[in-house]
């Protein structure tokens, strides 16, 4: 039993670590959009 929630305990922090990154990246993806619609935005109003 003990074994097992060790298992258990390391795959959650190994999915826990990896996600930040994940998280990271989308944020800087989502960044990226809005600063080229903001960008298409005023090439439009010119």
């Amino acid at each position: 039993m003990t074994r097992t929630r060790l298992m258990l305990a390391a795959m959650l922090a190994a999915f826990a670590l990896s996600g930040c990154n994940t998280v990271e990246g989308f944020g800087k993806d989502v960044s990226k959009a809005g600063d080229e619609l903001e960008e298409a935005a005023e090439k439009a109003k010119n």
